[in-house]
């Protein structure tokens, strides 16, 4: 399984910003991937498509690469914490305020799926066919309650002058 990383360092932007683009292409394909950060509206979705076509090319030219674009799919991505700049603006009555320009370090790593070799389905043998059918019906006659239609318990019978009343009612109604 051939593997092709990026990372792009000193990246303008937080950290805890650049996770939220990096979490939205975490396990996709690549061309979903670059689909959904060419429509982002983040302004760092630029920056991580561009580590993420870096990576895409490292992953072709590693030895044993099959160089198939289909098969890449993001296998983990991640934005760390990079150096802060710390700048001072002017505030009322002589005092000053810290400005905290902050960096990140973008990492993409793609991955390449492994072939998927399709075994053909042999037919069942008799006696497991006898059986198959009988534990089917089980397994859809529990499912065929839907879920909200419990069973109800009978209602209790009233006693009390209510019950007389509502007798009383009935029977003059007859």
């Amino acid at each position: 399984m051939t593997e092709g990383r990026a990372t792009a360092r000193f990246v303008r932007g937080s950290a805890q910003k650049a996770g939220l683009v990096m979490d939205l292409i975490r396990g996709r394909d690549v061309n979903t991937a670059l689909a959904t950060l060419r429509f982002s509206r983040k302004s760092v979705a630029q920056d991580v498509s561009k580590v993420l076509r870096s990576a895409i090319a490292n992953a072709q030219q590693k030895d044993g690469a099959s160089g198939d674009v289909d098969r890449l799919f993001v296998g983990s991505c991640y934005a760390n914490q990079g150096p802060q700049l710390k700048r001072i603006r002017a505030a009322p009555m002589g005092r000053a305020f810290r400005i905290i320009k902050r960096s990140s370090h973008l990492t993409v790593v793609v991955n390449e799926r492994a072939e998927v070799v399709r075994v053909p389905v042999s037919a069942p043998s008799e006696e497991s066919s006898t059986d198959a059918p009988a534990k089917v019906k089980k397994a859809t006659a529990k499912k065929s309650r839907p879920s909200g239609l419990a069973k109800r318990k009978p209602a209790k019978k009233e006693t009390g002058t209510k019950a007389k009343a509502v007798e009383a009612a009935k029977s003059t109604d007859d």
